[in-house]
């Protein structure tokens, strides 16, 4: 691996903080032998190089925080704040250095070879975050010239709205990196995607393939109506085939990609034969086998010759397997097509032709569009459910509606002339079904219906139900579902924006103390204000010395570790840095005194000396003086599981289990990794073990326990576990909140079951 460039067969999934996801996968399946044609990644050091480190990188950070901040609540400050970014990276020049590796790498491929060139962005194509769609890719490249323009695309591609939306609907609040895949160009006859898991319903017996003639953008775009094939994973063999409707193909042509019209007979006909859907499950296999039987989502292209993989990466969000509730007796079908994100929404119908219109669409309404790319996400992370005429159960606005949690429907044909705006309706994303009018249903996106039509009650249960929170922006949202108050508040973004990305000595050193101050103050007083009375569980600050290091001013001031996510992190940081940290508790203390429903928790702490010395430094600042302030711990290191009486002794009143630290830690596995990922396991036999502990030590010495994560309201069994072991509370991401309080309760009612039965004998 050279400092700027890599073939593929050079890379491994190991590689993905270089090589980014797309990359790293690409080189995997050429170690395993499989047909993917030749190319090679332009590494996120040369991103770093040219734009991080360039002139402008400073200034290119802090208008990304700003942007990630305005995400929720401002589009159109998004919009000017990304087309800035983007001028700066077009402004960046290659060095000398930089250029003539990537030109060299290039030439290997052949003489002006044509090449797809693609984003592949650090955390894309991950086991979490698929990034559908969101950066870009330009296909039937050719020349130096073109190809070096196409980089520096994919590089601006990173501060488009969709992308900043994507990130901050996902809580993903790190600057962001690329690389780069530039991949020799096979000239499609036909090309589309295969899940090896049935997306809707999450049969993992099931492989789902969407097909179209040409090449695949117009499957993964949803432009066209693909023919979807299902296969039984045994054999593979052909269960059902649902024509689609193709009106034009995108092909090769003179300088780049030709849109050409179909025939009356190719529009209708089958994209594949029998044949052809059986090889490319088989070929779909193949990677789902090599990556430990994880379902995976792969896209494939037939040239005249043959059969090859152009991509691959874990499917992120796959339900567990559920038979699909039926209508009631008494329902209306308006419109049927393909359950591509499941779920149940009522509301009133938005029909939209193009994302430019997207503002027209209230919070809560259902978006009705011919088809729904990319640039369609920040409406669709406004929309209580998405129906479509056209797109496949595999394209890019089906992964992110699954992704988020939005029921969708694709490939439902005459959604935009049957639906009309004002009709009240309900989408079964499950079901593929809209029905005439608000319908009694049982799985509701809860915070997607606060400003429109009323959800269906939910249950009341003994265990608190609490919500992860980043953003001012989303408090009032938030504090408008169904829950019991913030169970986790992360710092590190209103940190940011207080200090405008600047390391916070930095801004000690230059005497700003006071403009801190009154910025964190007012962002907190706003989340405080929107959930009073019901308690805010502030989490301190918990930047890794890496992330520290991206601030401005941070290299001066932060040291380089192999490690950091072991490292010079959370309570001990506190220790060492007590001046850093007095200055956040002073802004705890002032909101306090508005309003005192703030409490404070305490992350990554490993043994009883520097929570000591931590509670010493709390104490000898205002905070001392607050009465009723709970402090809480994060339950992230297992020492805890020995630990956690001596840290009731000290004054602990609460312990907030952080799941994927705490797996990642118990099995020693990187939660980020996904080379790593079948191993990673939140219900791990050790891993609930050390949750059990933590909670019945909890309980045993009369304080609260809660887990923050998603595991609970993706796994009722999950949920089952902790309910059974005496949790009093979970706390959970906003879109999760309908799915957690009904598997709490659904546990709670079994416990109740089993109680009765046990005195009943």
């Amino acid at each position: 691996m050279g400092a700027y460039v890599a073939a593929f067969d050079q890379l491994r999934l190991a590689d993905a903080d270089e090589a980014g996801g797309k990359g790293a996968n690409l080189g995997e399946l050429v170690a395993a032998g499989l047909p993917v044609p030749p190319g090679f990644v332009v590494l996120r050091s040369c991103y770093e190089q040219i734009v991080a480190r360039g002139a402008h990188g400073a200034e290119l950070a802090a208008l990304h925080a700003e942007a990630l901040a305005a995400a929720a609540a401002d589009p159109v400050r998004v919009d000017v704040l990304c087309q800035r970014m983007r001028d700066i990276v077009h402004a960046c020049t290659f060095d000398t250095e930089a250029r003539s590796a990537i030109t060299a790498a290039y030439r290997s491929l052949g003489d002006r070879a044509d090449v797809a060139v693609r984003s592949s962005a650090v955390g894309e194509d991950s086991a979490t975050s698929s990034f559908a769609g969101m950066n870009l890719t330009r296909t039937n490249v050719r020349g130096e010239k073109q190809l070096i323009e196409a980089i520096f695309d994919c590089w601006a591609s990173l501060f488009s709205p969709r992308v900043l939306t994507y990130r901050a609907r996902r809580d993903m609040q790190a600057t962001p990196a690329m690389a780069v895949v530039v991949q020799k160009m096979v000239q499609a006859r036909r090309a589309g995607v295969a899940f090896t898991a049935d997306p809707a319903t999450g049969r993992r017996d099931r492989i789902v393939i969407d097909a179209a003639r040409g090449q695949g953008e117009v499957v993964v775009s949803g432009a066209t109506q693909p023919d979807t094939y299902l296969l039984d994973t045994d054999g593979p063999r052909l269960l059902e085939h649902r024509p689609g409707h193709q009106d034009f193909a995108i092909v090769a042509g003179p300088g780049g990609d030709r849109r050409i019209e179909l025939s009356e007979q190719d529009k209708t006909a089958p994209a594949l034969t029998e044949h052809e859907a059986v090889e490319v499950a088989q070929l779909a296999l193949a990677v789902h086998h090599h990556h430990g039987d994880r379902p995976q989502d792969v896209e494939w292209v037939y040239n005249e010759d043959a059969l090859w993989l152009v991509q691959a990466r874990p499917i992120t969000t796959l339900p567990e397997p559920h038979p699909t509730p039926a209508a009631p007796p008494s329902a209306t079908v308006l419109v049927r097509g393909l359950a591509a994100a499941p779920g149940t929404a009522d509301g009133t119908v938005r029909v939209l032709s193009a994302p430019e219109q997207g503002t027209a669409l209230a919070h809560g309404e259902i978006l009705v569009a011919p088809m729904t790319n990319p640039d369609w996400l920040p409406t669709i992370s406004r929309a209580a459910a998405v129906v479509t005429d056209s797109g496949g159960m595999t394209c890019h606005a089906a992964i992110v509606a699954r992704e988020l949690g939005v029921p969708c429907i694709v490939g439902a044909r005459t959604a935009t002339t049957t639906l009309t705006d004002g009709d009240t309706v309900t989408v079964d994303g499950s079901a593929g079904e809209v029905r005439a009018g608000a319908q009694p249903h049982t799985e509701v996106v809860t915070e997607l219906h606060t400003g429109g039509t009323t959800p269906a009650a939910a249950p009341a249960t003994a265990t608190k139900l609490y919500v992860n929170l980043a953003l001012p922006e989303a408090a009032q949202r938030a504090a408008a579902a169904d829950t019991d108050g913030v169970g986790l508040l992360r710092a590190e973004m209103l940190l940011t924006r207080a200090l405008d990305n600047r390391h916070p000595r930095e801004v000690i050193a230059r005497g700003e103390q006071r403009v801190f101050l009154d910025r964190m103050v007012d962002a907190l007083t706003h989340i405080t204000t929107a959930f009073a009375p019901r308690p805010v569980i502030y989490r301190a600050t918990d930047f890794r010395s890496n992330e520290f290091r991206d601030l401005e001013g941070g290299a001066d001031y932060e040291p380089r570790e192999h490690n950091p996510m072991i490292g010079y992190r959370g309570c001990y940081r506190y220790t060492q840095e007590p001046e850093v940290f007095q200055l956040e508790m002073a802004a705890l203390a002032e909101v306090r005194q508005r309003t005192p429903n703030l409490h404070l928790m305490l992350p990554f702490v490993r043994t009883r000396w520097e929570l000591e010395a931590c509670l010493d430094l709390i104490d000898s600042g205002p905070l001392r003086r607050q009465r009723g302030m709970h402090r809480w711990v994060m339950a992230e290191v297992p020492s805890i599981t020995y630990w956690l009486p001596e840290y009731v002794g000290l004054g602990i009143d609460g312990v907030s289990i952080g799941s994927n630290d705490l797996t990642q830690l118990t099995l020693g596995v990187d939660r980020d990794s996904t080379e790593c990922a079948p191993l990673f396991d939140e219900s791990d036999p050790a891993v609930l073990d050390a949750i059990s502990t933590i909670v019945s030590t909890a309980r045993k010495s009369g304080i609260t326990s809660s887990l923050c994560g998603q595991a609970p309201s993706r796994n009722p069994d999950f949920a089952e576990h902790l309910i059974r072991m005496g949790i009093t509370s979970i706390s959970v991401t906003t879109d999760a909140i309908s799915a957690a309080r009904h598997a709490i309760d659904t546990a709670e009612r079994r416990l109740l079951l089993d109680h009765v039965r046990a005195t009943d004998r």
